[in-house]
């Protein structure tokens, strides 16, 4: 059986960049197509060195791991040893799932052509199988973690954020809302929800008391509120959801916020939206911060 170089690198580049793609997508990090490309070149041209068997020593399990991590890192760039964890577990899951349908998809189509070889699965199968297994395991992958994510409890989806501004600070009980996109349409910095009543430690009462003036542009009664020290720090952000389309939220930036999980993750960039509603009946939060802030890297 012929089997040439530049077919195993182009199907092991394949594989690995599907693989890391679905593993992005599933934690949701940003994606960095290039870097992916770079990482899943990189595992390519490892499969050709384990299969040549050129040095022994990348076909231990020891020198498996450390590619792997080589390539997460480089992928997503986490700064964070957490973080970087939580991705080469993702990964090793993802990567179990796509070999295991693609293996099982490669024995009934042409087991007598499936060859291993130094670790590395080798072949005269045609490509598309490959590619349909990455398909299926990309579907089943996406339908597990839906199921799972709709089972999540409430609890599972709070956090408590500080919140820094003009030498004041409050906390709150937030929800991690996935379905939040607000952003700021100059700057495109994420907003964070936060209910009115929950700031009156933060903002001046002149201030949260004339929210509608100060969206309606009534200078008379907003230059009466001697509020010049926070008018550099005040946004206008358009919305359609929180109950009103096409409607105007007040947002002002603090100094930084700390969303606290595992490990506190301090943001700089980052829009109070003033909600002057209840954000749930039972009080059990009052803030709404998206994903984009979560997965944020610190001092951002």
């Amino acid at each position: 059986m012929a089997i040439y170089v530049d077919v195993i690198i182009i199907e092991n580049l394949i594989m690995n960049y599907i693989i890391l793609f679905t593993t992005g997508m599933i934690l949701k990090v940003r994606i960095y197509h290039f870097r992916i490309f770079i990482a899943s070149l990189i595992g390519g041209i490892y499969a050709i060195v384990g299969y040549m068997g050129i040095l022994e020593l990348y076909t231990n399990v020891l020198a498996k791991i450390i590619l792997s991590i080589v390539m997460v890192y480089i992928s997503f760039n986490s700064n964070s040893v957490k973080k970087i964890l939580k991705q080469l577990m993702m990964f090793y899951l993802t990567s179990f799932v796509f070999g295991g349908v693609a293996f099982a998809l490669l024995y009934f189509v042409k087991p007598q052509d499936i060859l291993q070889k130094n670790g590395v699965l080798i072949g005269s199968y045609p490509i598309k199988i490959v590619f349909l297994g990455a398909i299926l395991a990309f579907v089943m992958l996406k339908i597990v973690f839906k199921w799972y994510k709709k089972r999540l409890t409430n609890k599972d989806m709070l956090c408590d954020v500080n919140i820094y501004m003009m030498n004041n600070s409050i906390k709150v009980k937030a929800y991690i809302d996935t379905g939040n996109l607000l952003k700021d349409p100059i700057s495109q910095i994420p907003v964070m929800v936060v209910e009115e009543k929950a700031l009156v430690n933060l903002i001046p009462e002149k201030i949260l008391n004339n929210l509608q003036n100060i969206l309606g542009g009534d200078r008379k009664k907003v230059e009466n509120m001697e509020i010049n020290t926070y008018i550099s720090k005040i946004r206008i952000i358009p919305f359609s959801s929180l109950g009103k389309e096409n409607g105007m939220i007040l947002g002002i930036k603090p100094d930084y916020i700390e969303i606290i999980e595992e490990e506190v993750k301090k943001i700089k960039n980052v829009i109070i939206g003033i909600y002057d509603k209840t954000l749930t009946k039972n009080g059990s939060y009052q803030a709404l911060v998206s994903l984009d802030l979560i997965e944020e890297n610190s001092d951002s």
